[in-house]
């Protein structure tokens, strides 16, 4: 087909709708993945009417073993070959890293870290054999700042999606692949609703630190077709990138320390 397709991981909701929502406004057929399928196909139908796009789904879980090839079959199935990768899908997990399972972490680690990096792994040989290709990490501010008490991992992994971004952007320059980081502040979306601390953090930050998902979702579209490395929207949240790069690390960690149980729970 002439349409490229955009594979969007987490499409069910928050920034992962609003990415489908913005790749097929340019024109991209959509490959919508997520947990829950009847939110899935209500995108996707709408999607197809409003845009006359392809729109395929396919309900899957990251924390499985064998997920991404699922995916991707399901895709060579269809004939299709994924043209634009937004890994977008994560979630939050609350709690001190000794009070929480390994088994809870091991998922975590599955969706946030292990699947995203297979994805571009597997999705990259052919963007570069074709010579046009589209990666978008979905990363967070919270990779380019220090760590925090309790959601230990949520940092790290965010940290590691921003290295895995540069490093895919300079082994692909000049080669019609694009890899950029999108790393969001505090975004209007179902995140803290699922674990637990939409109140918390609602209370604990004032209204002008928040970004809408469709923001969000357009500024991550154009660094990515700009072949931008890292993106971070909003004025305020490029201000708080900027200093914790000159501010060292001792006052940074302080300064965590002494604001992480306003909106975290620890």
């Amino acid at each position: 087909m002439d349409r490229k397709l955009a594979l969007v991981t987490g499409a069910s909701a928050g920034i992962g709708m609003a990415m489908a929502r913005t790749f097929a406004a340019n024109g991209y057929d959509l490959a919508l993945t997520a947990r829950r399928g009847d939110r899935l196909d209500k995108l996707a139908d709408e999607l197809r009417l409003r845009h006359g796009i392809e729109t395929l789904t396919v309900v899957a879980d990251l924390a499985q073993a064998g997920a991404v090839d699922q995916i991707l079959q399901d895709l060579a199935d269809h004939g299709r070959q994924v043209d634009a990768l937004v890994n977008n899908a994560g979630y939050g997990l609350p709690g001190v890293y000794a009070e929480t399972s390994w088994a809870d972490q091991a998922a975590f680690l599955q969706v946030m870290l292990h699947a995203p990096a297979e994805l571009a792994h597997k999705v990259l040989p052919g963007m570069i054999a074709r010579q046009f290709g589209r990666i978008l990490n979905v990363a967070s501010l919270a990779g380019l700042i220090p760590g925090s008490q309790g959601h230990s991992l949520y940092g790290p992994t965010k940290s590691f999606l921003v290295k895995l971004s540069q490093s895919l952007h300079l082994e692909t320059l000049n080669q019609g692949v694009h890899v950029s980081a999108l790393c969001p502040g505090f975004t209007w979306s179902e995140f803290h609703d699922v674990n637990g601390t939409r109140d918390q953090v609602g209370n604990a930050t004032p209204d002008w630190l928040w970004l809408g998902a469709d923001e969000v979702a357009a500024a991550g579209y154009e660094a990515v077709e700009a072949n931008r490395p890292i993106c971070v929207p909003g004025a305020p949240n490029k201000t708080i990138a900027a200093l914790a790069k000159i501010i060292p690390d001792s006052w940074t960690l302080a300064a965590m320390t002494s604001q992480t149980a306003r909106f975290r729970k620890v």
